[in-house]
């Protein structure tokens, strides 16, 4: 049996990666336009965390990396609700260390401005300026949908092994969708984590970025357990 230590440090890793290497495709390599990653690029970046997380220690923690993801499956009945505080405050504590690092990266250039620093906001804050209540339901729809894919595709009548693949493709499409609403989040570990280093109001939004994925998760936890799971999968 895996020890509780053993899965929060696999939490904590698994977020630090997602968030180094998603923000920190935004913050980096999107900044230079002849790199030609643009929204697309940072997209791929933060489902490729996933992906590549989720078969590197899914198989310790389950490959959360995500509050909303943790409060989902629990509402699923996939997870322990004795274990939803520790996960969480491992994957805020790892998003924490990942943005810090990527600040200290990115401050090593000459000229650095921390600006929004791939943060997620809404109204002036909004690539596109969207507002608060187009941002709410883009994040609640999107994260209710990551979790269906993710309660979906780890269900034990899914084909085994390709889960990490599904969701971390899931993860690439939602960012494709709504960059341009919220910058997404869907992870609000994620969002808490690089608001700390925006020279922006991005803390003072970040609460939306914590309301709204976790409502979005619940319900998907809960509309699958009612309406999509068999005996089998439980």
């Amino acid at each position: 049996m895996v020890s509780l230590k053993n899965k929060l440090a696999a939490e904590f890793i698994g977020t630090f990666w997602l968030v180094l290497g998603g923000c920190g495709s935004a913050v980096l390599a999107a900044a230079f336009p002849e790199l030609g990653i643009g929204f697309v690029g940072v997209s791929l970046a933060f489902g490729l965390t996933v992906l590549t997380m989720a078969y590197a220690v899914g198989h310790i923690s389950g490959g959360h990396f995500n509050p909303a993801v943790s409060v989902g499956l629990m509402m699923g009945g996939r997870f322990d609700a004795k274990d939803l505080i520790p996960y969480i405050i491992a994957q805020v504590l790892g998003g924490i260390a990942a943005a810090a690092v990527l600040y200290l990266i990115a401050s090593g250039k000459a000229g650095f401005v921390a600006g929004g620093f791939a943060t997620n906001g809404f109204d002036a804050l909004s690539p596109g300026g969207y507002s608060l209540t187009a941002v709410l339901v883009c994040e609640i729809v999107l994260t209710f949908m990551f979790l269906i894919i993710i309660l979906g595709s780890t269900d034990s009548r899914a084909p085994a092994g390709f889960a990490p693949i599904a969701i971390g493709l899931g993860l690439t499409l939602i960012h494709l969708v709504s960059i341009p609403v919220s910058n997404t989040s869907v992870n609000p570990a994620r969002s808490l984590a690089v608001a700390f280093f925006a020279d922006t109001a991005a803390l003072s939004q970040v609460w939306l970025f914590w309301v709204a994925p976790i409502i979005g998760a619940a319900l998907a936890g809960v509309a699958y357990k009612c309406f999509l799971s068999s005996s089998k999968a439980e």
